[in-house]
């Protein structure tokens, strides 16, 4: 076999016990994003979510600090919110027996229980995960003993400062479900070989063969894409709105496209930032919810509507494209492909997913667990 690297072996994207082992060990042991900051603003904001097939409960406390909590009452185990609601109010209290909690997570009152020994386990109250705002993104760290998300990110760090998406605010949010493994949207995000196949009108703004390939030292993948001359940004139209004042010039004429692992994939632009974040379902099923950020004074201007348009047409060129290679390698007929010289961050991608199956998770020091043997 040639010293080429090739994709995974199908039980990578079609196996539940292999998704039930990467959600332990890649989404359940290191950083993964569940949102951004801004969607709690004000302490006494609540928000239930699920992330990596885990239920948590983020909230903003009295201090304005950012806390994560497994959304689990220590009392009978109910929801302390349903999942996807959101709440605001000074103390978080379970619906099933009124059971509350300071915002801090500490236990406020049981009801019925007034001879609680003083020693009770529940009495340390709700379980808490680490949190880090980075850039305006909320990670959570189940495991609360890997690297900080500094050394997480690493060299991405110094590609993202001068966009300041922390500064950004939402313009618009697009929500997705792709019949598709998690790992095969990644990998279609990291090339364009196929966008003059599937993506006409992409290929007029951006030629597929242009741009560069990172060398990451972070948990990360990626590269950037040229513009077109005489094209602003990635828009239906190629007119761009106002340009994010951090960038440098060279910036104005490229789009960076990066997966931060596992589940962030993050473009760019010249004139707005767009995320997917990926939640996997099943195998064969992901969410992806899809985000346009730009500058505040656009948010209630017109001028990224044709670049939302755009990526919605794409996205969905791009989906089509996933659940066809998902049917592909549910076949008997598969077998891993080689990856060529334009598929590097492709190439990238696999061999951290390759690497973290070999040592038992992104960092073996942190992780117990038996690898997989790919």
């Amino acid at each position: 076999m040639s010293d080429l690297v090739r994709t995974l072996p199908a039980p990578a994207y079609t196996s539940t016990s292999i998704l039930h082992w990467e959600l332990d060990h890649f989404f359940h042991s290191g950083w993964i994003c569940v949102g951004r900051a801004s969607e709690l603003a004000d302490a006494g904001d609540q928000r239930a979510f699920v992330a990596g097939g885990q239920g948590f409960l983020m909230v903003r406390d009295a201090d304005g600090m950012l806390r994560c909590f497994y959304n689990v009452c220590r009392h009978r185990a109910h929801e302390l919110l349903p999942v996807g609601d959101s709440n605001h109010h000074r103390y978080i209290r379970c619906p099933y027996h009124a059971w509350a909690y300071r915002l801090d997570g500490s236990l406020r009152a049981t009801p019925n229980f007034e001879d609680l020994p003083d020693d009770d386990p529940v009495r340390t109250g709700l379980m808490q995960v680490a949190v880090a705002d980075w850039h305006g993104w909320i990670f959570v760290n189940p495991t609360r003993d890997a690297a900080d998300v500094v050394s997480f990110v690493d060299d991405l760090e110094d590609m993202v400062r001068p966009y300041a998406p922390e500064g950004l605010v939402s313009i618009d949010k697009h929500s997705y479900e792709v019949r598709a493994n998690w790992k095969v949207i990644v990998e279609n995000y990291h090339e364009c070989l196929h966008c003059p196949s599937i993506h006409p009108q992409l290929i007029k703004l951006s030629a597929s063969d242009s741009g560069t390939t990172c060398e990451p030292r972070g948990m990360w993948a990626g590269g950037t894409m040229e513009l077109r001359d005489r094209v602003e940004t990635m828009s239906l139209t190629g007119k761009g709105g106002r340009p994010l004042p951090g960038i440098s010039e060279s910036r104005l004429r490229d789009v960076v496209y990066v997966s931060l692992f596992p589940n962030l994939l993050l473009s760019l632009h010249p004139d707005y930032v767009m995320t997917h974040r990926l939640e996997p379902l099943e195998p064969d099923r992901t969410f992806v919810e899809c985000e346009w950020l730009s500058l505040p004074e656009t948010r209630d201007q017109a001028s990224l509507t044709p670049a939302v348009e755009f990526w919605d047409v794409t996205n969905r060129q791009d989906w089509a494209a996933c659940e066809s290679v998902q049917r592909g390698v549910s076949s008997p007929a598969y077998r891993p492909g080689p990856l060529g010289y334009q598929e590097g961050s492709v190439a990238h991608f696999v061999e951290m997913v390759r690497k973290g199956y070999r040592t038992g998770g992104l960092d073996s020091a942190h992780v117990t667990g038996a690898a997989v043997g790919y």
